[in-house]
């Protein structure tokens, strides 16, 4: 059992996986610091407030943190874009498979030919 999981741990797809998930927690952190640091500013200059996650709703005892959503909405949109643009990126880099060529439909003269040799290996056959 200890081979088998050391085998598994071993293939590229998990290891590519684990850096996949350790590089996203650390490039999150920097959007969210992106967000809280100088877009919610530059955004509280037009709304009048800098830091948007204070913005709340009140409606009777229920309380709307519209704020922090809209943070997290941001946060959204810049890692979808960037996200958007590695992908597009990496398209560019990778080397784009050559298919190769399908074979042409046989023309109707080489059908015809092929059944008339096939005929006449039946007939050798059966003499």
């Amino acid at each position: 059992m200890l081979k088998e999981f050391k085998e598994f741990i071993s293939r590229g797809d998990v290891m590519n996986l684990a850096v996949g998930v350790i590089i996203g927690s650390a490039f999150t952190a920097i959007v969210n610091s992106l967000v809280t640091n100088l877009i919610n500013p530059l955004i509280g200059l037009f709304v009048g407030r800098i830091d948007l996650s204070n913005l709340v709703l009140k409606v009777g005892d229920a309380t709307f943190k519209y704020g922090k959503f809209i943070n997290a909405v941001i946060n959204f949109l810049i890692i979808a874009f960037i996200v958007f643009l590695l992908m597009k990126m990496v398209n560019k880099l990778m080397p784009k498979k050559k298919e190769e060529p399908a074979e042409p439909e046989p023309t109707q003269e080489e059908v015809y030919l092929r059944e008339i040799r096939d005929l006449l290996a039946e007939q050798k056959k059966s003499k």
